[in-house]
């Protein structure tokens, strides 16, 4: 049978089975509501028998659902033996699609691999095929089932907002949702391109970009006025019915009324240098240079797209790269490469059907999509994508320009897949030779690197970073913060500090790694979901690998190989010692590219761990202990500070005094008192 569908989107859903059916189908359907669940079948259902698993255990399990499946759209889960989605699908007729998972003999490799793991099935009933899509994209993303198509880079992209709440509008960046009063324009493929269009629209049109608490205090003009940046509405430089024409005129640029704009700022120049008013016509000249810069930077830009994304991919060895380029307004906003994760025997065209899928499950869509491969189900695709919305049309280009756009795109997609497959391969010769020269059997596949950061014992946290086939995992990253729980059978008799263990480096070390594998133990104690490490790296010499080496001793977890990297004499990188359990301490040669990545991998952590530390001191500063007295908000802390003047004379303040604030009653004031002072 095909599996099309099979590969495409998914939504949440419970992640357990259950006997039952607990609620009926959704009438109504919301891909952004959980599913309801319906549990069709489970391996308790079946006969006693071997453990579940095998191929024929679980081709039983899924015909003992078939009793109770409808003969209706919906969406089906297979889940394994912990509850877990491992796949997720949708049909039209559900009980036709989940039957062929009844005959193994006629599935491919990885679908018998599926039904052998699977010891139960969930189905959601949908109206339609094309909510069931939809829902399945859904479920994907949320779920990850390993057997799906799974893009699992799904940050949103920025926008451009101008604000509508003001007397003169700001320009800024945005990112998230559309709360906002204002007008939206994007979106732009990374921060970088919004960037630098947000520097050239300041100078073609000289918006504002400050805040509003900013903007309401300003006595004189600032920076970017003397740059040429910004109209200075702040202090008066411009009228609010100017400054809203530049409003406008920005609006039809990002718009797409580019060419409009420019020639009517043409115009003006012209009138302005016939008056004589020379500065006025150089600005305008100015503004005109900047519009014109971001239409020649325009480098793949085909006339008669305004409004689209163009989606290309290519596969080669089993990936693939998918490229997506924004096109708004008849400009060029960015793009971005995407490297799902899919089963290797994957066509390309069922690849991106999954990929449209899932991409567009939160996002805006745009009225034109433009594909290099038609789509598995491309009438349905288009038919899920418009619901809730205008329509959509997805399109395979022929001919012409659009064809020609179209493959230069795939071009750049079959570029992007080489440098990363010659990454991938390079990394990989560096994680073999991390195995050679740390004396490690068998491949690397991760390694996981600690460090800590903390000033005096304060702000203390951890860090874990992540490192694999394909470069650093920073999905992967951990941070850790020091709770300061001291082991009580070492130290019985050392008092725990009120702020937690000081700057104790070992003990938050102890604490990080301990708290680190109980959690693996408790969640995946058989070690089969790839998230136990092959080796772990401690930034640190004998001491701190003594403690890694206790904690996992303690854990009874022999078999993990811990390595200690300390810099050597005067910090000088390059003349790292590397301890190992057991063995001497040894150093690599000064030139060799495995001491090169190794250093890369203990630099990264340090980063990691020193950028969370800083995050949280720069948060802990912003704070007052006025802040964690219940009942006490914004209003009310602003009247004591502005009364007493700091958060300590509010604390050393006597009842009667705090009763005297304006907006502070008697019950408020005693519970300010009681808190500084103990009581209750």
């Amino acid at each position: 049978m095909p599996e099309n569908a099979e590969n495409s989107l998914i939504a949440p859903a419970p992640r357990r089975a259950t006997r039952r059916a607990r609620q009926p189908a959704p009438e109504t359907f919301d891909p952004r509501r959980g599913p309801g669940g319906i549990d069709i079948a489970s391996a308790e259902d079946l006969p006693p028998q071997q453990p579940s698993g095998g191929i024929a255990n679980g081709a039983a399990i899924i015909r003992a659902a078939l009793r109770n499946v409808p003969a209706g759209p919906g969406v089906y889960r297979m889940l394994d033996r912990k509850g877990d989605a491992i796949y997720v699908g949708k049909a039209r007729n559900l009980k036709a699609r989940v039957q062929n998972y009844t005959h193994p003999l006629g599935l491919s490799n990885r679908l018998r691999r599926m039904v052998a793991e699977t010891t139960a099935l969930e189905i959601v009933v949908t109206a339609t095929e094309a909510e069931a899509l939809l829902l399945e994209c859904n479920m994907i993303k949320r779920l990850l089932p390993r057997f799906n198509v799974l893009l699992r880079d799904d940050k949103s992209f920025p926008l451009i907002h101008i604000t509508a709440d003001h007397e003169f509008p700001r320009l800024t960046k945005h990112r998230g949702a559309r709360a906002d009063a204002g007008v939206y324009f994007g979106p732009f493929a990374s921060a970088g391109s919004v960037n630098r269009t947000l520097i050239t629209l300041q100078k073609a049109f000289l918006l504002r970009s400050c805040s509003d608490s900013i903007f309401n205090n300003r006595t004189r003009p600032c920076l970017l006025h003397q740059i040429k940046r910004c109209s200075a509405p702040c202090v008066g430089r411009i009228t609010p019915e100017d400054y809203a024409a530049l409003i406008e005129e920005a609006k039809g640029f990002l718009s797409g009324r580019s060419a409009d704009v420019q020639a009517q700022l043409a115009v003006e120049m012209e009138a302005a240098s016939t008056a004589l008013d020379f500065e006025a016509a150089a600005m305008l000249r100015d503004r005109i240079r900047a519009l014109s810069m971001v239409q020649g930077h325009q480098d793949i830009y085909t006339p008669g797209i305004d409004d689209a994304d163009v989606i290309a991919a290519h596969q080669e060895g089993g990936h693939t790269c998918v490229q997506v380029f924004f096109f708004r307004g008849g400009q060029n906003w960015g793009n971005r490469a995407y490297f799902p994760s899919h089963d290797r025997q994957l066509p390309v065209e069922e690849v991106l059907t999954s990929f449209v899928g899932q991409f567009y499950d939160n996002r805006p869509k745009p009225p034109l999509v433009l594909l290099s491969h038609r789509l598995a189900e491309q009438a349905l695709v288009a038919e899920a994508l418009s619901l809730g919305g205008s329509k959509v049309t997805l399109a395979v280009p022929q001919r012409g320009d659009k064809k020609k756009l179209v493959e230069r795109i795939a071009a750049t997609a079959r570029e992007a897949l080489g440098r990363r497959l010659a990454e991938s391969n390079s990394q990989r010769q560096l994680l073999d030779g991390v195995a050679a020269a740390l004396g490690l059997a068998g491949p690397l596949n991760r390694i996981e690197v600690y460090d800590n950061s903390h000033i005096q014992g304060a702000n203390a946290v951890g860090a874990m970073i992540v490192a694999g086939p394909e470069g650093l995992a920073k999905n992967q990253y951990r941070k850790f913060t020091i709770r300061g729980e001291r082991d009580k059978a070492e130290e019985p008799d050392k008092p725990v500090e009120p702020n937690g263990i000081g700057g104790d480096d070992y003990a938050m070390m102890r604490e990080v790694l301990r708290r680190r594998f109980a959690r693996a133990i408790k969640e995946d104690p058989e070690r089969t979901s790839g998230a136990w490490p092959d080796l772990v790296l401690i930034d640190g010499g004998l001491g701190q690998l003594g403690i890694a080496q206790g904690v996992l001793d303690e854990l009874g977890i022999p078999d993990v190989p811990i390595v200690g990297i300390a810099k050597g004499p005067d910090r000088n990188a390059g003349r790292e010692r590397f301890f190992i359990p057991g063995k001497p301490s040894f150093s690599l040669e000064p030139r060799d590219p495995v001491l090169y990545f190794l250093q890369r991998l203990r630099d990264e952590a340090h980063r990691f761990a020193i950028g969370t530390h800083r995050a949280r001191r720069a948060k802990a500063m912003g704070q007052s202990p006025l802040d964690e007295i219940s009942g006490i908000g914004a209003r009310r802390k602003q009247a004591l500070l502005h009364h007493f003047g700091s958060a300590r004379t509010v604390a050393r303040a006597g009842l009667a005094e705090i009763e005297r604030v304006t907006g502070i009653s008697k019950a408020v004031a005693k519970k300010v008192y009681d808190h500084f002072h103990g009581a209750g």
